[in-house]
């Protein structure tokens, strides 16, 4: 499996993942980087399928149209998401790429229409989860109640080795491993729901 973490513009990180055998690949969040992901693409022979924004905010799906119309990819979002999409999916639904099974899960609570990425072992998170921090929930659509339950009653329950892979560049790395954020990140604290809610409404 190729797994390309992509930043050239801004902190935002855009992601190819590829099956090596069939050269058949998905772009996740195209952002500022398209000329970037572009050429990656096409130097390595890859077919890109897909291209599958984590959720609708601008920073993270600038570059659809310009990658849709280089490399004839189709755009995958949530359904309910509000961007142009040629494909809509929800949670437990899974993208086929050479051998690969991309699933998806739905984790609300930055937008409504937010989703997490499994693939061989590893989570794009999106802006659901960055390394020592979670997103936040106070923009239109967010909601700390709903993000309470994609960080404990989704991406926790995964096993701690699996990586992680964040949608911005927030962290002094550049990715982590479910376990190093239990451990390290304190927004991942035990904290009841109430206890949660009051603090990602502290400044």
């Amino acid at each position: 499996m190729i797994l390309e973490q992509i930043k050239r513009n801004g902190d935002n990180f855009s992601y190819v993942i590829a099956d090596e055998g069939t050269g058949e690949a998905a772009i996740v969040d195209t952002s500022y980087n398209a000329d970037e992901i572009i050429a990656f693409v096409k130097d390595r022979g890859l077919r890109a399928r897909y291209i599958i924004s984590t959720h609708y905010h601008s920073d993270h799906t600038a570059g659809n149209n310009e990658v849709k119309a280089a490399l004839g990819s189709k755009i995958v979002a949530h359904r309910l998401s509000r961007i142009n999409k040629d494909i809509g999916v929800t949670d437990g639904d899974e993208l086929l790429i050479g051998s690969l099974n991309i699933r998806i899960m739905h984790t609300p609570g930055h937008t409504h229409d937010g989703i997490c990425l499994l693939v061989g072992g590893a989570v794009i998170t999106g802006d659901t989860l960055f390394i020592g921090e979670c997103g936040r929930t106070d923009l239109p659509d967010g909601s700390p109640e709903e993000m309470f339950d994609s960080l404990f009653n989704k991406l926790m329950m995964l096993d701690d080795a699996t990586l992680v892979y964040p949608g911005h560049d927030y962290g002094q790395k550049s990715h982590s491993t479910i376990g190093e954020e239990k451990r390290t990140n304190y927004t991942l604290k035990e904290r009841s729901l109430e206890e949660f809610v009051k603090f990602m409404k502290e400044p």
